[in-house]
């Protein structure tokens, strides 16, 4: 008896040690995959000499492959009798191409092992069960949260019809976000800055308000040598279209697509002549002066986006958390003050909106990281 529970610990461990890698893999293309998410699969054998990797496949750029095809086409007449490690429940739905789990049980995959469940209706429950039908052994929910937490994206679009949103501020150690009439105030160092590229790298969209725009005159971009072209789409929150086409917002549309959020009453020309300049734009409902934002993130979900970047300034914060409409909060936070003259942040991290659960702490060089995430 106590070898097989011994056995049974070593099997699940094993389990977390290959999900937790193909969760790594399915990072490298998120935010890449248009309404897909991005999905890691990995294939694992064992002749007897211990376990192997014959095959990995992550989700391709556009949605297609999914991870579970690269992963067989790699592993060949190795997949027969391997383990299949996913981040997500296998496909059930006939597209351009048969289902994945259907490809699983072609392959003679023995195991497969899966994290998080599709919500989508063509898929919850029903890719198992095409695996167990065939006689595949399926353990679900083999790091789930975690799968939960990375598609998050996805998982919210899929059910709130909306994409998920992220806002992120950095704060001073009192409390403010920048200053009124100083442009740009650099508040986390370095390192931190990097981070959040990387965040912009794995998001769809990253928005701000006009105020942001006109005052900052930002570029939204991904700064990272090898990552440039993972910057996301950039959207601004413009009901009179007051961007003016000098701004770096608009030079820089030839290599990041921008979308400005604006009403019907905007002022056509101006409209005119930033679509000439290939701006898009999202017609918007008013609420109370501003952007109807919820459905704002209607309009953008059927866009394809699955995550959105908020970041800023302090009246589109407050915005998006009044209304309720915030899934994740990610604050930096400097180790200098701004002083009686800064703006002062909507939030900090001992005023978190009920609802929120802290997910982390971290450090970057001399700045402070936390995020909150609502369940």
């Amino acid at each position: 008896m106590a070898s097989q529970t011994s056995g049974k610990a070593d099997q699940q461990a094993l389990d977390r040690r290959f999900m937790a890698a193909a969760l790594r893999l399915s990072r490298r293309n998120a935010g890449r995959t248009s309404t897909n998410p991005s999905v890691g699969t990995i294939l694992v054998r064992d002749d007897g000499a211990g376990p192997m990797i014959v095959g990995t496949g992550v989700t391709a750029v556009g949605g297609r492959p999914h991870a579970e095809t690269e992963a067989l086409a790699e592993a060949g007449e190795l997949a027969r009798g391997a383990t299949a490690y996913v981040t997500l429940e296998p496909c059930a739905h006939h597209g351009r191409t048969p289902p994945c789990a259907n490809a699983l049980v072609n392959a003679g995959v023995a195991r497969v092992v899966g994290a998080a469940s599709d919500p989508d209706p063509r898929v919850s429950g029903k890719g198992y069960a095409i695996l167990r039908a065939a006689g595949i052994e399926v353990v679900e929910k083999v790091l789930a949260a975690e799968a939960a937490e990375q598609m998050a994206g996805y998982l919210t679009r899929s059910l709130k019809k909306r994409p998920e949103v992220i806002l992120k501020l950095a704060l001073s150690s009192d409390g403010k976000i920048g200053m009124e009439g100083s442009g740009q105030v650099a508040i986390t160092g370095e390192i931190a800055r990097r981070e959040v590229y990387l965040m912009r790298a794995e998001a769809d969209a990253i928005l701000v308000g006009i105020g942001t725009a006109l005052e900052d005159d930002p570029a939204l971009t991904v700064r990272l040598p090898g990552l440039e072209n993972r910057s996301p789409a950039r959207i601004v929150l413009d009901r009179q279209i007051r961007l003016p086409e000098a701004s770096k917002l608009v030079s820089g549309i030839d290599r990041v697509p921008l979308y400005i959020a604006a009403c019907l009453e905007a002022d056509p020309l101006r409209r005119s002549v930033l679509e000439r300049a290939g701006v898009r734009f999202i017609g918007t409902e008013t609420h109370e002066g501003g952007v109807a934002l919820p459905e704002l993130l209607e309009d953008l979900g059927a866009l394809g986006m699955a995550s959105v970047l908020v970041e800023g300034g302090a009246k589109v914060a407050t915005a998006f958390l009044a209304e309720g409409l915030v899934d994740r909060i990610v604050l930096f936070q400097g180790p200098e003050a701004i002083g009686e003259d800064g703006i002062a942040s909507p939030i900090d991290a001992n005023h978190i909106p009920a609802g929120f659960r802290k997910l982390r702490d971290m450090r970057f060089g001399e700045d402070a990281y936390a995020e909150w995430i609502r369940p």
